[in-house]
């Protein structure tokens, strides 16, 4: 990736932990910073069927999800339906600029990725394996956008942010960009091959001591929890949910995975706690007009909840 991409190794690292998770990803930043590029970089070493959608006011669930044409036999003169399947029933779907659609359509992927099927045409369809929706998103005070609703938000198992790149990094860019044709990648990875991965990922091991830690990181940002912090019960108006305990022990995971461990350590769990949380707490209306972040509530509760001691064999 890092032959395509100059920069940006936390989104790729993060991106590539969702991916080994098996997990959705969301690309958060302003236009031009090659967020589309890191996502068709992923397709291309991954040997996996892929499809772009991009994400406009008048697109309609059916340009997603596939729709019902009318077919004429020319031989019997008998008329028949046929379901032709959209762009969702790939392997990699990139959901280009994703806030730019309205809510109505944004929901269509609800099932998808949660359930890995689609329902159309009377019919439960299955999605082919594995399968991942990898979005991007503008900042939402941006013209034209309409904000993602908690339950699509909470069906990304991480939020990517993307930043401007370093001023050494920006000639790179500029360098690799305006020369010769970049050369394309080499696969080297097989749809079966990532299904393994995402097995081979699940069966590290998450003790009991690391399976709290995660549980009490995710109550810890609950307004109305016991363990809530003075910062969380000022600032936050929702908190986050089980699953967000869930994408905590499964990116947590794949990060010991990666780095070549076979069980969960407190600092993968601190690694993964930014993108998983920060779309899953909701700051309030008062909390964001002091500026108070979901980012700075994040590192308040990890601050503020203890990691299992090292002897506890997390």
């Amino acid at each position: 990736m890092q032959k395509r991409i100059v920069g940006q190794e936390a989104a790729l690292d993060e991106i590539l932990m969702a991916l080994a998770a098996g997990g959705h990803a969301l690309l958060v930043g302003v236009p031009g910073l090659a967020k589309t590029l890191m996502i068709r970089s992923i397709a291309e070493a991954l040997a996996l069927d892929f499809r772009r959608i991009q994400f406009t006011p008048d697109l309609v669930p059916s340009d997603i999800t596939g729709s019902e044409i009318l077919e004429e036999d020319h031989a019997t003169g008998q008329r028949s339906f046929r379901f032709v399947r959209g762009p969702i029933f790939a392997n990699i779907v990139l959901a280009d600029e994703i806030n730019r659609a309205p809510p109505r359509t944004q929901a269509a992927l609800l099932e998808a990725m949660q359930e890995h099927r689609v329902t159309a045409a009377g019919e439960s369809l299955r999605l082919p394996e594995p399968f991942f929706v990898l979005a991007t998103q503008n900042p939402i005070e941006q013209e034209g956008t309409y904000p993602l609703p908690e339950a699509q938000l909470d069906r990304f198992l991480f939020d990517v942010r993307v930043g401007y790149p370093s001023a050494d990094d920006e000639v790179s860019i500029l360098r690799s960009t305006t020369g010769a044709a970049q050369e394309p990648l080499r696969a080297v990875l097989s749809a079966e091959e990532a299904v393994a991965l995402q097995r081979a990922v699940r069966d590290v091991a998450a003790s009991e001591p690391a399976l709290r830690y995660a549980a009490s990181l995710a109550r810890a940002t609950r307004p109305d929890d016991v363990t809530a912090t003075a910062l969380v019960k000022r600032a936050v108006r929702w908190g986050a949910g089980p699953r967000a305990g869930q994408a905590l022990v499964l990116g947590a995971k794949a990060h010991a995975f990666l780095a070549g461990r076979a069980a969960v350590a407190p600092e993968d769990i601190m690694r993964v706690a930014l993108p998983v949380l920060r779309h899953r707490v909701l700051a309030s209306f008062a909390a964001e007009a002091e500026g108070l972040t979901p980012e700075l509530v994040i590192a308040d509760v990890l601050e503020r909840v203890s990691p299992p001691r090292s002897g506890l064999g997390i």
